[in-house]
């Protein structure tokens, strides 16, 4: 079995995490939102502190790499003042709301959102990967992203608040759902689910009071590239390409999606150099870690496999440094998980899984997928 260490919580600004090519701080903007002023500092910080290399995460945050030590108090300190982060760092800690993206002013999912964040100190202390997600538009659209904690639109048109893991969910209302998810947040830490981490391995039957028949609507489907969708291939952006996107096309905002997607707010879309528009991008359908040197856990290099490999691989393809499969913990069509400076080869697996090859070269499995 692969070696690696799971750290059991996610970097963040106050808490940075340090990597292969330097300290990794995360932030997670309000609504999933950055306005062009906080684009274009956030850019700038990036390349001031950092090595200029931003990531989109599953969990639509950004993370801004290669921060150097001499650095962090400095751009912990601009991100505040840009509002991209709570200067209490016990708040910024309990930030973990995932969004639609799709979200309107004045609708569901910012009353619902707006009104959570005033009430973060009631959360008790939760496990370091623990979040929610306000999915409350015409239809879900979070269903496969990573939550604990969930407000989604039901199949009779109202709200739900359903625990992960669980088909049903209780009704709730634009008013009511904020005590619901402070409610089960605490249910969850007093029936042991700390011990747990997650709510889906969590198995404690729910209490009535939380619990209900509500199912969510069917899920709409994700965003993709196209018009004002722009992918970032494997959830990286060079700061100068954001920095022009918002330059070049006059856009007010982006909105930050967990599909490696920025939406571009009004504003007149075209081409950047580093971002995609087109929908049949193949490396939008593959998922890569930063790999070696700039994770110290990986022993492969990952994207530039992930690359050539991509247009070559029919579904979703997955390339790990190491068999934590962080870049995408679900299952994928081929997945291919770095061990001793060589890859296993799995179909239909996650990273680490039981593979049907085992210590391949990168040359061995381009000329595996038929690829010169």
């Amino acid at each position: 079995m692969p070696k690696f260490v799971v750290a059991g919580w996610c970097p963040s600004a106050w808490q940075p995490m340090l990597a292969g090519d330097g300290w990794i701080m995360r932030v997670r903007p309000r609504l999933a939102r950055l306005t062009a002023t906080q684009v274009g500092g956030l850019c700038t910080a990036s390349r001031h502190f950092g090595n200029g290399l931003i990531d989109l995460t599953s969990r639509a945050n950004l993370q801004i790499r290669g921060v150097r030590q001499d650095g962090v108090r400095d751009l912990l300190e601009r991100l505040v003042e840009l509002d991209l982060v709570d200067r209490n760092p016990e708040l910024e800690a309990r930030r973990a709301i995932l969004v639609a993206p799709e979200w309107r002013a004045g609708d569901d999912s910012e009353a619902i959102i707006d009104a959570f964040a005033l009430r973060l100190p009631e959360l008790p202390a939760l496990p370091g990967k623990f979040g929610f997600a306000v999915d409350a538009g015409i239809a879900p659209s979070l269903t496969q992203d990573s939550a604990d904690v969930r407000i989604e639109r039901s199949s009779d048109g109202g709200l739900i608040l359903r625990a992960d893991g669980r088909k049903t969910g209780m009704p709730v209302t634009r008013d009511t759902a904020v005590d619901a998810m402070i409610a089960l947040a605490r249910w969850f830490v007093a029936t042991g689910g700390n011990a747990a981490g997650r709510m889906v391995r969590h198995r404690v039957p729910l209490p009535a009071e939380l619990s209900g028949q509500g199912r969510p609507a069917p899920a709409r489907a994700a965003v993709i590239p196209g018009n004002r969708a722009y992918g970032l291939p494997f959830g990286r952006v060079e700061a100068p390409a954001l920095a022009a996107l918002m330059n070049s096309s006059g856009g007010e905002a982006l909105r930050i999606t967990p599909w490696h997607i920025v939406i571009l707010e009004n504003g007149v879309p075209g081409d950047v150099p580093g971002l995609t528009r087109d929908p049949a991008e193949p490396t939008m359908r593959a998922s890569a870690c930063p790999g070696a040197p700039a994770c110290p856990q990986a022993t492969v290099a990952t994207r530039a496999l992930a690359s050539r490999l991509a247009p070559h691989v029919a579904g979703r393809l997955h390339v790990s440094g190491c068999a934590k499969g962080c870049a995408h913990p679900g299952m994928a069509d081929v997945t291919l998980t770095g061990r001793d400076g060589r890859f296993d080869l799995a179909r239909a697996a996650r990273a680490g899984e039981s593979p049907e090859r085992l210590g391949l070269s990168s040359r061995e499995i381009l000329a595996h997928f038929g690829v010169e």
